[in-house]
């Protein structure tokens, strides 16, 4: 039995876009992106600020320093919400249909301090003016401040451990196969989405599958 429902942000969410990502990060002043930024694991100072290893300063600091001047929290907020290309509404209705229908939905996302800035005020909404991301879910976990990322085992029992739950009664949905993998290694259904509007169907066959079967 399905208890609990784990999202992950980027391509379940929010629609992101590697390129539009890169190319701001090149608009600051880093020329070697490539080595930092890639679709579902960051490398060096980038992966070290999503896993909570340093702060949104120390990151600041780092990235004025490979870029070779200071660069402001404002461009490090710029260059980092170059990933987000666009809210999913269909995903937010679902959000909300599945915990109507009784399910705890949580995000389980590898993120930043300065995508979430925007993430977690009203900026984020487009339906339900005023809201942010926090409003949707039971509740989140967020890789910097869990200090684990994806696809580290130790974030998804981190999760089994603060819901309470069996493996076998958490899905999760990522738009990543190496994260999903290492979910269901654990015993825990995983679905890969394809993108930001079309998962939701595949949850509903899914669920219906499930409970078919109980």
């Amino acid at each position: 039995m399905i208890k609990t429902i784990a999202l992950d942000m980027g391509g379940v969410v929010v629609a992101i876009d590697i390129q539009k990502a890169q190319q701001h990060f090149r608009d600051v002043g880093l020329k070697d992106v490539e080595s930092f930024i890639n679709p579902f694991h960051q490398e060096g100072f980038f992966g070290d600020l999503e896993g909570g290893k340093i702060s949104a300063e120390e990151f600041r600091v780092e990235f004025s320093r490979l870029v070779g001047r200071e660069v402001t929290p404002e461009e490090c907020r710029y260059a980092c919400m170059g990933f987000i290309d666009g809210v999913s509404q269909p995903a937010l209705d679902a959000v909300l249909r599945y915990r109507k229908e009784g399910y705890r939905v949580v995000l389980l996302s590898n993120t930043n301090p300065y995508v979430m800035t925007w993430a977690m005020s009203s900026a984020f909404d487009g339906r339900h003016p005023g809201h942010g991301l926090r409003w949707y879910f039971d509740a989140c976990y967020l890789s910097y401040a869990c200090q684990l990322a994806k696809p580290d085992p130790e974030i998804f029992r981190f999760v089994l451990d603060n819901e309470l739950i069996r493996p076998d009664e958490l899905l999760f949905v990522d738009d990543g196969a190496r994260n999903i993998e290492v979910a269901q290694s654990l015993g825990i259904h995983g679905l890969v989405a394809r993108n930001a509007t079309d998962w939701p169907a595949e949850v509903d066959r899914f669920l219906a599958e499930i409970h078919s079967n109980e």
